[in-house]
């Protein structure tokens, strides 16, 4: 336990042999339940969750209570295997399901590929035990320190960070793809489980999904790491997929927030604006294709120039309106300092 909270953890694994052991070795000791999915990889990475499981379990066994005095755990890590890959996203939603079967009152997600640091758990799961988050996530961009990560990872999240800041409403996140995460069993009881995203965009779903429940979501600045692991993104049908995603849930989110729970002006002045700057853009683009005469090129640009400024000061209005809407919402972003060493999990390697 942690702070009078149960803790359990879900670690999505495919493909991981290299990594997943020794995730599952180095978790902290109040973790009460770890639910370990292998998403149908076709290495060995289900013979190494299933070894490195007995190892700790059997360690636990040996332990009449946990290390911080909480209650007793008989079998601390479950191995759940898929039989078909049903992308991390599934992989996740397994392991909340299972969670809340068992009631645990903050479950973590931490990945197998070695990336999220044990010893930040703790404080990744802070401000659910405090009650001042329903949802935490890490966040490498707010850390002072952001050497490990390169040039393009910065310029992707970033430019990613803003999209999905749009299109989930939480506009003082940052680093939505951060897998690092952390929710109240009262929030995944309010949420359709079932219901978000399978895929890479899993993480993006259960933010705008939030948002329409309107549950606060805290985020934690922490180090990046990398290290030999590889990335499983196909960027060639990551990019279309996410951004066919975004812009459903951004339709998705407008329509539960402003339309059918409650109403609000925004949604009529993102409607104008959305148009309004299309049709300008369009405008635009025939006006210089179709040349015709220097006083129908006038008219028809002048007309688009029109549209695209009352577009854009449409979208600029609606976006202040949605930004204070959500403020109470407002994530809470704090630098997390150099991590304390916690008790390992029985058994682990040290």
């Amino acid at each position: 336990m942690y702070r009078g909270k149960t803790v359990g953890v879900v670690v999505p694994a495919h493909n991981e042999e290299a990594f997943v052991g020794r995730v599952i070795e180095t978790l902290p000791g109040f973790v009460d339940r770890v639910y370990v999915i292998d998403d149908c990889s076709t290495d060995g990475t289900w013979a190494e969750i299933q070894r490195h499981a007995e190892r700790a379990n059997e360690a636990r066994t040996e332990t009449a209570t946990l290390t911080d005095g909480g209650a007793y755990v008989d079998r601390v890590v479950e191995p759940i295997r898929h039989e078909e890959n049903r992308g991390r996203g599934g992989a996740v939603k397994t392991g909340y399901q299972r969670a809340l079967e068992e009631r645990m009152d903050v479950t973590a997600v931490m990945d197998a590929d070695g990336q999220m640091n044990p010893d930040m758990l703790g404080r990744i799961i802070d401000p659910i035990v405090a009650g001042e988050a329903d949802y935490a996530k890490g966040t490498r961009l707010l850390h002072r320190d952001r050497r490990e990560m390169s040039g393009w990872r910065f310029f992707g999240n970033s430019l990613l960070t803003y999209l999905t800041k749009i299109s989930s409403g939480y506009w003082k996140m940052s680093d939505p793809q951060n897998g690092y995460t952390a929710i109240s069993r009262e929030a995944l009881q309010r949420i359709d489980i079932d219901g978000l995203y399978d895929d890479y965009g899993f993480l993006n779903d259960v933010l705008t999904t939030l948002n329409v429940h309107r549950l606060r979501v805290a985020d934690v600045a922490h180090p990046a790491v990398y290290g030999d692991e590889q990335s499983g993104i196909r960027y060639s049908s990551f990019v279309p997929k996410l951004s066919a995603l975004l812009a459903r849930n951004f339709v998705r989110r407008l329509s539960m927030r402003y339309v059918v729970r409650d109403f609000h002006p925004l949604v009529l002045l993102y409607f104008f604006g959305i148009v309004g700057t299309l049709a300008g853009l369009a405008g635009g683009v025939v006006a210089l294709l179709a040349f015709v005469g220097p006083s129908s090129v006038f008219l028809r640009g002048s007309i688009s120039l029109l549209l695209l400024v009352v577009g854009g000061i449409s979208l600029a209005v609606a976006m202040t309106y949605d930004l204070q809407t959500n403020e109470a919402l407002g994530v809470r972003e704090h630098e997390a300092g150099e991590p304390e060493e916690p008790a390992r999990q029985p058994g682990a390697e040290q």
